[in-house]
């Protein structure tokens, strides 16, 4: 199994934050969003808050290829749609290229048993 995160902000609104929240709950999440997610070799996928700065886990399979993902969401008319209205929430990380929006996280620490010693 593999592990990706990924930061992204929000625009710093409460009232935008409220809804992309609720974009995210189960019953307002579109399905062929969640097909998307937990096809392509994606195991499971977790979105965190903190302030507006969003992280996102991913678990995938060792199969997996971001590339691949990434080409198929691009291909896919409604993640299309989906993607241009996440923007709406969204905002690019200081220091992210242009037209990036999850910007991959550096893991520099690590314990336990899947860690190193």
């Amino acid at each position: 199994m593999k592990t990706y995160c990924f930061a992204l902000d929000l625009h710093d609104d409460p009232g935008l934050i409220e809804e992309y929240k609720r974009y995210h709950q189960k019953e307002h999440i579109w399905p062929e969003v969640l097909d998307s997610v937990l096809h392509h070799g994606v195991l499971s996928e977790e979105i965190y808050l903190a302030g507006n700065r969003l992280f996102m886990i991913l678990h995938t399979t060792d199969e997996f290829s971001l590339n691949a993902k990434s080409a198929a969401d691009r291909a896919s008319a409604v993640m299309q749609k989906w993607e241009e209205l996440m923007w709406k929430y969204q905002k690019p990380l200081p220091g992210a290229k242009p037209g990036q929006k999850w910007v991959p996280m550096e893991k520099i620490f690590e314990v336990g048993s899947s860690g190193s010693q």
